[in-house]
């Protein structure tokens, strides 16, 4: 009785082991992607060399940005308007709710130092004054807001105010967002605001000390900037960039419940990120895995009507040879290459004859073409002319050379 009793029980086991282990373990383990645990209602980690994401919740959702906004407001005054320039605050700004710089009404003040309240202490009082002393208006503002937009290809992205209190005409995405802040960073004086964490201005040529509101700059290592974000409707909002050794990402919170929460986010999204990619030069890759495909298809093209078989060929132009990859993906990377063996000719250089697929065992990172390095004529009558002359000239000798 005993013995039955004990088989049951291991024939119990038995099936139980043989269960689990039938799945692939990546289902039984929550990866440390998804057991992150973000607050946010949206996000995105962007790496800037390649402009890959890396980490993405409803990333194309398109949301409230509250002060977020700031970064295009002081993108447009950037590339439109003379810093040194000192104007005049009307009521309109100074009336401004929300976070302010606490301007008042005719105060002077250089277009300068309403960049650092804006950008520093999100002032909104800054926003207009800054708007309107370019456009003349926030409406006509705006206009160079969306029309920068449109630029840069943000076609989830609208504008109606410099400072981005809540409107339901006022939106962005968190990927949209990224690519915005990613342009605006490649300004050296933008760079420089967003990356200070305290500045002297003057209102009337009295000093007034500016802290930035940005609690990650100076507090998480590699954080360089750049703009915090609140209103009732789009709740915590941070965007935040970071470099460590050679990589730079860009990592956007919106819609988080608290403070907290935000900064708590943004940093296990920044340490994820850090922790998990790492650049793989895909150039280097791809050519190298060419080449040895080169060797084992020797002879492989049939050129229809082509003066030659032998065709040269390479993977085109890649926009980014530097790209993140996960490093526990690494180790599968693999390519397949897909080239015509027919190609009618003629032939020239640049065209396509074949893709390649670069892929892990997850997923395909990146596709792109194979093109020719050279032209191969098509055969024409002067061609076949030639060639039946040489082959007449070769027949004729042998004639010759018989009845000698």
């Amino acid at each position: 009785m005993f013995i039955k009793h004990f088989f049951k029980k291991l024939l119990f086991i038995f099936f139980i082991l043989f269960y689990i282990f039938s799945f692939d373990i990546k289902y039984i383990f929550a990866s440390e992607e998804n057991s992150l645990n973000i607050n946010a209602r949206s996000c995105v980690v962007l790496d800037r060399t390649s402009k890959k994401i890396l980490y993405g919740k409803n990333e194309y959702n398109k949301v409230k940005m509250a002060s977020t906004t700031k970064i295009m407001t002081a993108t447009i005054i950037l590339e439109n308007c003379d810093l040194n320039k000192t104007v005049s605050v009307s009521k309109k700004a100074a009336n401004t709710g929300g976070s302010r710089l606490g301007l008042k009404t005719n105060d002077k003040i250089t277009i300068r130092d309403l960049l650092y309240g804006l950008l520093l202490v999100s002032g909104n009082d800054a926003a207009v004054c800054l708007a309107e002393s370019c456009s003349g208006s926030i409406s006509d503002f705006a206009i160079l807001m969306n029309k920068k937009a449109i630029e840069l290809g943000l076609t989830n992205t609208h504008f109606e105010t410099p400072h981005g209190l809540d409107s339901d005409n006022h939106y962005t995405t968190a990927y949209e967002l990224a690519l915005l802040s990613d342009y605006a960073l490649n300004n050296p004086i933008f760079l420089n605001i967003v990356g200070t964490k305290t500045y002297t201005i003057n209102i009337n040529g009295n000093s007034k000390n500016l802290s930035n509101t940005n609690e990650l700059l100076g507090n998480l290592s590699g954080v360089y900037g750049i703009k915090t974000g609140f209103t009732n409707g789009a709740n915590r909002c941070l965007v935040t960039a970071c470099k460590r050794e050679d990589m730079d990402i860009i990592c956007v919170v919106l819609g988080c419940d608290t403070k907290n929460f935000r900064s708590l986010d943004s940093t296990k999204l920044i340490n994820y990120s850090f922790d998990n990619f790492e650049y793989i030069n895909i150039e280097n890759f791809l050519n190298e895995k060419l080449s040895v495909w080169k060797n084992e298809n020797k002879n492989y093209f049939n050129i229809l009507k082509g003066i030659s078989n032998n065709l040269d060929f390479s993977i085109s132009n890649i926009n980014t040879p530097i790209i993140p990859i996960k490093k526990d993906e690494i180790s599968s990377l693999s390519v397949n290459f897909y080239i015509k063996k027919d190609i009618e000719s003629p032939i020239y250089t640049d065209d396509i004859i074949g893709s390649y697929n670069v892929y892990t065992d997850s997923k395909s990172i990146l596709e792109g073409n194979i093109v020719s390095k050279q032209n191969i004529k098509k055969k024409n009558f002067l061609y076949y002319f030639k060639d039946f002359l040489k082959n007449y000239s070769t027949i004729f000798n042998d004639f010759t050379n018989k009845i000698v």
